[in-house]
């Protein structure tokens, strides 16, 4: 049974006194983590040396800090209001600052973007793992305690049920795999009233959790990050993709504004057709329209991501995403076939016999079976060999007309039950995105299914779905990743520098990858900007080489830059080299050639075609700029949490930034900065902690934002 508690210390004290020895302690990735209770756990911990404690997990969140006095002025107020009461984790604080005690240890396996290189706690407890196995190096790493943030629904007549809402990605698989082993366990759950309660497999079975905290000060504001604009460069990536995307295919996206680009570009194909084909001709006249999608969707795409972002949503919204997929091989053959209405019917119980899914007499089991799949009524009951349904009766002979006409008018069920359009393993997304989720109609929110990371991530050996009804569901996949680095032979790099620091993780990636091989009709799509700039200046992200792999070059297939599309699959190595040459930089085009032809890797007389020499972000821009303008592609399509005025100086703030890291645009903006002064607005002046500035160095900073303003 499980306990339910209403006070966090009594529940600190409860889990300390029902584990013995060290503990090890799993967390869900992003918003699951039970923030409140970790703390508290956190600091009973910390008085204790006698009482170590190892978390095990991935993506802390924390709110933003501003790494500079301006940047912290400006930051204060957006994040009380975008973040609200949110927790920061303790333990993240102490990672952050090397304060950690001796006996408390962290390990993730996914961390958030660039916010730990060099930090070197992170750094060392960083365990390097594919998503889809991370439950089995949890187990490995003997851990004996998970905890969990929750959804709760109550029902009229008392009933209470919870649901893992954010986060039935490891957490099923863990608990289940954990139990039947008969190790010492024990799993508790925090109700937060923000989660959205996820219905169908994201629920929790009754007394599936040993305890439940539902105590003040548990329900917090989730981690929203706000949504990020989207750059010429990104736009770009986004339409190229969304023109790979097969109508009646299978999607997966990422977060951020690579995602939300792509989504944005679907969009458009799907609502503005001209538009998206005048752009895609303009970006990429050398490709043949022919090895494009360019016509607006039919059958439609149905979701499959291992995150569920809010692109995803707006895609379900405009009705983008609208081919279901069935928790069966029979009913998603019929689907596939054309042949399966989207509510049960005569017509469909014929072609399940036709099929030899249904036989000639229904018995018992296969009632069951079919109850539980929404074809027939869950009322309907068997007497004998007769079907019953209140007053009505009829043989159960589904060869018989007269018993067809009883099941056609009085058994059938209104809809079919498990039928998705989305598969996701957890979400992240802003505000509104919660929002939306909380307040979707249950019909709705029935058709976004959070299920396990090992039914999304993986073809092979999943227990939730046989291997023939997965590849069923995922025709014409096109799953679509994020990478930094393209070495010209087609390795990527994706989650950390060539010195071996980490940026992220694998997560999915490799899954995604290698699915899209194992999958008949799939693609991979492997993302990435043709350049960086930083502190060293501008580099190319296509590099002859890279000292650390995260798909080796054997699984290259489709790459994707601003600059256009690379299909590198059954391709030579020389093949390889000059399409990534044509998708590169202009700049660094040259250098890039030389390199190959020096390894012998490339032809010494290869000469680039005129058509690939001109890949500028000033070419770009003015390629892009008509559709720009006219609203086709704005800032922020899915809108975002910073009002204009933040805009405005956010956007200052961000050139004022980048000057201060290249002396080369530093210098001549001092020297504007020395002339006459710009008028701000004062509001803005007080927002950055300017406008009493009596010091030269904020004086000088003051007339610097105006500049850039």
């Amino acid at each position: 049974m499980t306990q339910v508690l209403n006070d966090l210390d009594s529940a600190v004290q409860t889990l300390l006194d029902r584990v013995d020895g060290p503990l090890v302690l799993a967390l869900p990735l992003g918003i699951g983590k039970p923030n409140p209770l970790v703390n508290a756990l956190y600091q009973r911990v910390a008085e204790n040396p006698a009482r170590p404690l190892r978390i095990l997990t991935a993506l802390s969140l924390e709110k933003p800090v501003g790494h500079s006095a301006l940047e912290q002025h400006f930051l204060d107020p957006l994040v009380e209001r975008v973040f609200g009461d949110y927790p920061d984790l303790a333990y993240v604080k102490a990672s952050r600052t090397h304060r950690l005690p001796e006996h408390i240890s962290v390990q993730e396996f996914f961390l958030k973007t660039g916010d730990y290189l060099g930090n070197h706690h992170a750094q060392q407890g960083f365990v390097c793992t594919n998503y889809s196995f991370a439950v089995r190096d949890m187990l490995d790493q003997g851990v004996n305690l998970m905890a969990q943030a929750v959804a709760v629904r109550r029902g009229a007549d008392g009933r209470v049920e919870y649901s893992l809402s954010c986060n039935p990605d490891l957490t099923f698989d863990l608990v289940e795999r954990q139990r039947r082993a008969g190790r010492p366990f024990l799993l508790i759950g925090m109700v937060n009233e923000q989660l959205p309660f996820m219905p169908g497999p994201a629920v929790a079975p009754e007394g599936f959790f040993d305890l439940i905290v539902d105590a003040p000060g548990c329900s917090h504001t989730l981690f929203a990050p706000p949504n990020a604009a989207i750059s010429w460069a990104d736009y770009a990536i986004g339409l190229h993709a969304a023109s790979l995307v097969p109508d009646g295919g299978t999607l997966q996206i990422g977060i951020g504004s690579l995602g939300d680009a792509i989504a944005q570009g679907l969009l458009l194909r799907e609502q503005r057709n001209g538009d998206f084909r005048a752009i895609v001709e303009a970006l990429d006249e050398a490709a043949p329209q022919s090895q494009r999608e360019l016509a607006p969707f039919g059958e439609g795409l149905y979701g499959c991501s291992e995150m569920f972002v809010n692109g995803f949503l707006q895609l379900i919204d405009a009705g983008l995403i609208r081919r279901r997929v069935y928790p069966d091989h029979a009913l998603q053959t019929l689907a596939n076939a054309g042949r399966l209405a989207q509510r049960p019917s005569l017509a469909c119980l014929r072609a399940l016999r036709e099929q030899g899914d249904l036989a000639r007499h229904l018995d018992s089991r296969a009632l069951a079976r079919w109850q539980r799949l929404g074809l027939l009524r869950p009322e309907v009951g068997m007497e004998g060999t007769r079907l019953v349904c209140g007053e009505q009766h009829c043989g159960n002979d589904l060869d018989d007309p007269a018993s067809l006409a009883v099941i056609a008018a009085h058994m059938l069920a209104p809809r079919w039950r498990g039928a998705a359009l989305m598969h996701g393993g957890f979400f992240l997304g802003p505000q509104d995105f919660y929002r939306r989720l909380r307040e979707l109609p249950e019909a709705q929110l029935d058709e976004i299914a959070m299920t396990r990371i090992g039914f999304i991530n993986e073809l092979y050996g999943s227990p939730e779905a046989d291997e023939a009804l997965k590849r069923a569901q995922r025709g014409k996949a096109r799953f679509m990743n994020t990478t930094m680095k393209m070495t010209l032979l087609g390795a990527a790099s994706s989650d950390a520098t060539a010195s071996g620091q980490i940026v992220s993780g694998v997560g999915g990636q490799y899954n995604f990858v290698a699915q899209a091989h194992a999958l008949p009709d799939a693609r991979s799509l492997l993302m990435l900007r043709a350049t960086h700039d930083n502190a060293d200046g501008l580099l190319s992200n296509i590099v002859w080489s890279h000292a650390n792999c995260t798909i080796p070059r054997h699984l290259r297939d489709l790459v994707v830059t601003e600059y256009g599309v690379a299909d590198l699959r059954g391709a030579s190595d020389s093949q390889v080299i000059q399409r990534l040459l044509a998708i590169a930089d202009s700049r660094f085009q040259e250098g890039l050639m030389r390199e190959a032809q020096a390894h012998g890797k490339l032809a010494t007389d290869y000469r680039l075609p005129d058509a690939a020499r001109q890949n500028s972000p000033e070419r770009l821009r003015e390629l892009l700029r008509p559709w720009r303008n006219a609203g086709a592609l704005p800032d922020f399509p899915f809108g975002t949490d910073l009002d204009a005025d933040e805009l405005r100086i956010v956007r200052a703030l961000k050139k004022l930034k980048h000057a201060s890291t290249h002396p080369l645009e530093l210098v001549p903006l001092a020297l504007r900065g020395l002339g006459p002064a710009r008028p701000v607005p004062p509001a803005y002046l007080e927002r950055l902690g300017l406008a009493d500035a009596k010091s030269f160095k904020d004086l000088f900073v003051r007339r610097l934002f105006g500049l850039n303003l």
